[in-house]
């Protein structure tokens, strides 16, 4: 082993810096109570203002597919991007780069100064809740695209804020569970990707995560892990921003202050408040503890532009910096988030080269599939966002295909779990009447709605009663499902049907209870007469802290109609009859969101059916995948074309018909393995035991683990086809002080991917009949006699983009830390002795060439 790795160098000075001692001042002179006030939030989304410090209000977003805005304009909209795991798709630094462009334009017409994103945690299980979210289950290319969001956000003079610090990879218990992570795995893996986006980009704020870590040495909450936060982020990575608790993750006073989170939101309640000003008076949290928390928040401040001169109290405040007013939202932006699913999207198989199509050769196009007809643009929970527009895929088809091409669709059959909310036309009434504690009515509502989620109930209101009658006339079997939120009972016709007790508050919120609540089904057989039903739903009302008080009511009604086999009979008809079948099968609300994990990998077995008819009766069949998170493909090889078109944002319908008529090459790459079988997954769940979340694999995770296992996955990491072949035809070290090697003509020019280790030169020539974009990915082989190291792992990629029959050569510049170890024993990084084997290629296992790299290559590693 070589010696320890040298202490990293001193940041540069931050810009604001001789500002600092003058900051500090003004600070001191602040009493404690006013300090301590402006350490948690104003309101759900803004920071408190402070006239002394000339410190204006800050408003944050939730912003990871988009910037959702504060929610005060009523019916806002916003761009909806695809969601992270296609941008993870892109591998491509530059184009995540320009998408932090656009969510910083959209931040500012919003007036958002902090942009909740992005989030860098790991795809460590592919049944977590939000790994759609997640960028991938590689450290270095989710620290890659990371760092390159956070650069377009704050270059716009929009603050970023890198979550969730650390380790919260799974949604089940997430606000009790510990991850027990050795320190090796820790450092190598999970806090990878935050340690290179500090680096690269130096996020504004960091966000502490919900669950607790236990990494051997200390087992507490994030948010009170004072090795973690104080120890890790700010004394050894030197990190000067804020750390803001997650919403409603902070729950105790001086364990959180004297960790290192200096800010709690949402506010105006919280664990801090009048509690924190009498710790410190106590001197269980030093002053200057409180002090170094408002001067962060300055800094903050300062950064996004919401710090002036000071002001007294009840004065005009001083006018803000100006900032450049945005363009509206427009075509520039659509096209913007379309080309970033377009070069997400992955071709995964296209054995018949059925793809592109032309278009001008086609008379009918059957569009089939349960996401055909209902698209699931975006994931559940705090990345929603109202779009300003949507494009679903029978429009965008539509708009593409020549004036005279029939296009017929077809659900071929549900995939949900749950009936549609009752349409409004069945129902009279549904009025809310509230109650105070002690019942005095305090006003009454009425909306005609099966999916009542009320927030913002009067005040002091206690109790909701809501009432109304359903009319089911059709002739059959109808289905009536009621689901409610926190303590409640359902009663139809005077018999109490459903109840619940649930008490437990903001967590409602915290686990996506009020979005999606156990439900009770009823059925009622309907003959010539229709029945009329008399509903009551009694609600307590909900008191969630920072989130508000709320009631929630679901009533969802599927009357008789086709089943199953009979749409999928349409389905294969309209199928036989066309030139070609898009089906498109994948995940809906129900499944994908925050808030809770997936029991499985499954889809629903009638869209396995489905794919499986119409594949066998039109050999023209091209099957798109409308999901965030792997989802098992049995058929995968059985059908012509397949697609991955994640969850696409906006503009799914444009970007599907760029791919499928040739407009756009399909360039993305997977991010994460696609398995073959749900046994071969190396993290199958994410279920605490006795409130513990062990981590015991380590190193190996996604690629890694596969590799491990020996096990063949559907898709490996890196999988993508595209629309051209490539060859690989050369890789030798290229020593900083060398020229760019002097590539075959026609020549691109040389691509340099970041990084600060041994440069590696690749040359490639594009061998089909289009131009094409390819992924050049290098891993890096376990060193000899580790057997406890992944068998490889990434150390580094660049993209390409190649005229046909073009010859170019990429130089990847390795980040030295894919070569070093971390020494848990002397708290430092180690880079071990001897040759290293380094072998690039198309995919984790598709690798053409390979290199061997002496010690001499890396003399600045070690």
């Amino acid at each position: 082993m070589s010696a320890p790795s040298p202490a990293p160098p001193a940041p540069p000075a931050r810009p604001e810096a001789a500002d600092e001692s003058r900051w500090a001042a003004l600070i001191e002179a602040l009493d404690t109570a006013a300090k301590v006030r402006l350490l948690t939030g104003a309101s759900l989304w803004a920071l408190h203002g402070e006239p002394r410090l000339g410190l204006h209000p800050v408003v944050t977003s939730d912003g990871p597919q988009g910037v959702r805005g504060t929610g005060e304009a009523p019916g806002e909209t916003g761009l909806l991007a695809p969601a992270p795991s296609a941008t993870g798709a892109t591998w491509d630094v530059e184009l995540a780069e320009r998408l932090g462009r656009v969510f910083a334009a959209e931040a500012r017409r919003k007036n958002v100064d902090v942009v909740l994103a992005p989030l860098v945690n790991l795809q460590r299980t592919p049944v977590a809740g939000r790994h759609f979210e997640c960028l991938s289950e590689d450290p270095l290319l989710s620290g890659a695209l990371g760092a390159a969001i956070v650069r377009g956000l704050q270059d716009e003079g929009v603050a970023a804020c890198l979550k969730h610090f650390v380790a919260n990879d799974s949604e089940t218990d997430r606000t009790r569970y510990r991850a027990r992570i050795d320190p090796r795995a820790l450092r190598e893996v999970y806090l990878a990707p935050f340690e290179r986006v500090l680096a690269e980009a130096g996020p504004w704020s960091v966000m502490g995560a919900y669950s607790g870590l236990d990494d051997g040495t200390e087992s507490a909450p994030v948010l009170e892990h004072r090795r973690i936060l104080r120890g890790v982020l700010k004394d050894e990575w030197g990190y000067d921003g804020a750390v803001i608790s997650d919403w409603a993750a902070a729950r105790t006073t001086a364990a959180t202050a004297v960790a290192g989170l200096d800010l709690v939101m949402p506010g105006p309640e919280g664990p801090w408040g009048d509690a924190l000003v009498r710790a410190v008076r106590r001197g269980e949290v030093d002053e200057a503890v409180v002090d170094d928390k408002v001067l962060r928040l300055m800094r903050l401040a300062a950064r996004v532009g919401k710090l002036t001169e000071p002001w007294t109290p009840g004065e005009q405040p001083p006018p803000l910096p100006p900032a450049p007013a945005p363009a509206p939202v427009g075509e520039a932006d659509f096209a913007a988030l379309r080309e970033v699913l377009t070069r997400g999207t992955v071709l995964l198989r296209d054995e018949r080269a059925l793809l592109p199509l032309d278009p001008g050769r086609l008379s009918r196009v059957a569009l089939i599939g349960p996401n055909a007809v209902e698209p699931y643009l975006q994931g559940g929970g705090s990345a929603h966002v109202p779009a300003v527009r949507t494009v679903g895929y029978a429009e965008g088809l539509r708009a593409a295909l020549p004036e005279g091409v029939g296009l017929t669709v077809h659900r071929g059959g549900s995939s949900r779990r749950h009936a549609p909310f009752v349409d409004p036309a069945r129902l009279t009434g549904m009025r809310a009447a509230y109650f105070s504690e002690d019942g005095a009515p305090l006003g009454e509502e009425v909306r005609r709605t099966g999916d009542w989620g009320a927030s913002g109930v009067p005040d002091g209101a206690a109790d909701v009663v809501l009432t109304g009658r359903i009319t089911l006339a059709e002739p059959g079997e109808h289905l009536l499902e009621f689901g409610c939120a926190g303590r409640f009972t359902v009663a139809l016709d005077g018999t109490p049907v459903h109840a619940g007790e649930d008490d437990r508050g903001v967590e409602l919120v915290l686990d996506s209870g009020h979005h999606h609540p156990e439900t009770h089904r009823r059925t009622v057989r309907v003959g010539a007469d229709p029945v009329h039903l008399d509903l009551r739903i009694d609600l307590r009302v909900v008191d969630a802290d920072g989130y508000g008080r709320f009631v929630t009511a679901h009533v969802r009604h599927l009357p008789p109609g086709p089943g199953v086999e009979d749409e999928i009979a349409e389905a294969v008809a309209a199928a036989r009859a066309a030139d070609v079948a898009v089906v498109v099968v994948g995940t809906n609300e129900e499944v994908e969101s925050e808030g809770w994990d997936r029991p499985d990998l499954e889809l629903t077995p009638q869209q396995h059916r489905l794919v499986r008819a119409v594949a066998a009766v039109n050999p023209r069949t091209v099957v798109v995948v409308n999901a965030g998170a792997p989802v098992l493909l049995p058929w995968a090889r059985e059908v012509p074309a397949l697609l991955w078109a994640w969850l696409p944002g906006q503009e799914a319908g444009h970007a599907l018909a760029d791919v499928l008529f040739g407009r756009a090459e399909p360039s993305g790459r997977l991010p994460w393995t696609l398995p073959a079988r749900a046994e071969d997954v190396p993290v199958p769940d994410a279920v605490p035991v006795d409130g513990v979340l062990d981590y015991r694999e380590g190193l190996h995770i996604g690629h890694r683990g596969h590799d491990r296992a020996g096990t063949e996955p559907a898709f490996p990491f890196g999988h993508g086809l595209g629309w051209t072949t490539w060859s690989y035809d050369r890789v030798e070290v290229h020593e900083p002080s060398d020229p760019a090697p002097a590539p075959s003509d026609p020549v691109p020019a040389p691509v340099l991917a970041d990084g600060d280790g041994p440069r590696i030169a690749v040359t490639l020539t594009n061998t089909g009949p289009r131009t094409g974009r390819e992924v050049v990915q290098a891993y890096l082989d376990a060193p000899d006699g580790a057997p406890r190291d992944p068998v490889r792992v990434l150390a580094g990629f660049a993209v390409a983009e190649v005229p046909a029959g073009g010859t170019v050569t990429v130089v990847l510049t390795l980040p030295r830390r894919v070569f070093q170890s971390w020494d848990e024993e002397h708290r430092c990084w180690r880079t071990p002795a001897g040759r290293r084997r380094l072998r690039v290629g198309r995919s984790s296992r598709d690798l053409r060439l390979t290199l061997d790299l002496d010690p001499d290559c890396t003399p600045d590693l070690g």
